[in-house]
């Protein structure tokens, strides 16, 4: 991928949070979805926002990131994107993730790959054929976990599938973000919603994890030893963190894969990115050096964040 950031946004901290709070995220009306609930294999619930496209269209399905959802700035211009296209376009949502909290004693995490795959072959039996599957930042990260503990088994649910500003070393991407700036802003801004979610699970299910060290948390470090590991079984945030980086088995991948990093990430260290001889023949990298976390703005103030769905699409389906 080609890309240079407008003039008037320099560096990866202005390139993430101006396109995610200001820049365009569709043309015309916004996304109009339709939502299902689905019963999960456990008694809970998942909740999966459609888009219609034209009989027989082609599917998009989209993983969302930490506590996003189908109306995170991403999600919407890659839904813009799939019905300038003609696709049907679908967002599952990761548990406690839709604005209503899920009932199993659990929540979601960066290697929920049996997740993800109970996911996609509900969409597979439901679309008749394989489609294409992005994931951004946590859910692309979940995503290429499904993709490479499926091996060759991938294909029957999907054609190809790309992760976006992904964290595909965990451990050096959890260190970064619980660092300097990174921890004043976007650390606090993800714990105020974390926090709040962690505690309304722990009162439905008294005991599941330890109150006074949720409050006390004040990294994801932090959070994901008094929550996110524990609840998911998990010894710790490392054992949890080594486990579940998709960067140590993208060699196993089998179906079409692109994995796009900017090297500006204030999320993901560059020195952290996978290199070219340490994936297999079917991951294409990308690694931009402009673009932030998520971001990739183009044009003229305020700017529209439509060219990162463009060129995701037009690689998916490139023939190959």
């Amino acid at each position: 991928m080609e890309y240079t950031a407008p003039y008037w946004l320099p560096g990866g901290n202005l390139q993430t949070i101006w396109p995610a709070l200001f820049s365009r995220r569709f043309e015309g009306p916004a996304p109009n979805y339709t939502r299902e609930r689905w019963r999960t294999p456990d008694g809970d619930f998942v909740d999966v926002d459609f888009q219609s496209g034209p009989p027989g269209a082609p599917l998009l399905v989209l993983f969302h990131g930490l506590e996003g959802s189908s109306s995170s700035h991403y999600a919407q211009a890659f839904a813009a994107t799939a019905r300038a296209l003609g696709w049907a376009y679908a967002v599952p949502h990761f548990r406690g993730c839709s604005g209503e909290i899920n009932l199993a004693p659990r929540a979601y995490h960066s290697g929920d790959h049996a997740e993800v795959g109970w996911m996609l072959q509900r969409l597979r039996e439901r679309h008749g054929r394989p489609f294409m599957a992005v994931g951004v930042s946590l859910g692309g990260n979940a995503l290429l976990r499904w993709v490479e503990e499926s091996g060759d088994m991938a294909a029957r649910c999907v054609q190809a599938v790309a992760a976006i500003s992904s964290p595909l070393d965990l451990m050096a991407g959890g260190h970064h973000i619980g660092a300097g700036f990174n921890r004043l802003v976007y650390t606090r801004l993800f714990l105020n919603t974390l926090k709040p979610k962690a505690l309304a699970k722990l009162a439905q299910h008294p005991g599941l994890c330890d109150r006074d060290k949720v409050l006390a948390a004040r990294t994801l470090y932090e959070f994901d030893n008094a929550f996110t590991a524990p609840v998911h079984g998990f010894r710790n945030t490392e054992d949890y963190w080594t486990r579940c980086s998709s960067k140590p088995h993208l060699h196993r991948i089998r179906v079409p894969a692109l994995v796009l990093n900017a090297r500006n990430d204030p999320f993901v260290p560059a020195a952290s990115l996978p290199r070219p001889q340490e994936v297999g023949d079917h991951v294409t990298l990308w690694q931009p050096l402009d673009g932030g976390h998520v971001g990739f703005p183009h044009g003229a103030w305020p700017g529209h964040v439509l060219t990162l769905p463009s060129a995701v699409t037009r690689w998916l389906q490139s023939p190959r």
